[in-house]
């Protein structure tokens, strides 16, 4: 996960959403940008699975530049971090319907903080 993943086009068309995935520099983790949704989940569950494959004890989710999670991305994050051996996944600053659906069918979940 060297190099920035695309899903989409850079260009916003109406009906194609682009999500790009990168590693997060100095720290375990990964950094998204675009929208979370059923176009780019597969590339958001591929960055989770290279997420979970390098995890140490914490690694970080940086989601300020995401507008929108669908709630089968925040559905893959849960599992990814339930998997996990150990540790636990920090999302930062993600969207607002982020934590609302963690709380709605993961109340508890303390595999993942989320950090406003």
């Amino acid at each position: 996960m060297d190099a920035p993943h695309v899903v989409g086009g850079p260009a916003q068309v109406p009906g194609r959403a682009a999500l790009e995935v990168s590693p997060l520099p100095g720290r375990s983790g990964i950094r998204a940008r675009g929208e979370i949704s059923v176009l780019t989940r597969p590339s958001w569950e591929q960055a989770l699975s290279e997420l979970a494959r390098q995890h140490a004890s914490v690694s970080y989710v940086e989601l300020s530049d995401v507008a929108f999670v669908d709630v089968a991305g925040v559905s893959a994050l849960a599992v990814t971090a339930m998997n996990l051996p150990d540790g636990r996944v920090v999302v930062e600053n993600p969207p607002p319907q982020l934590p609302r659906v963690l709380e709605m069918f993961w109340p508890g979940l303390d595999r993942i903080e989320v950090a406003v």
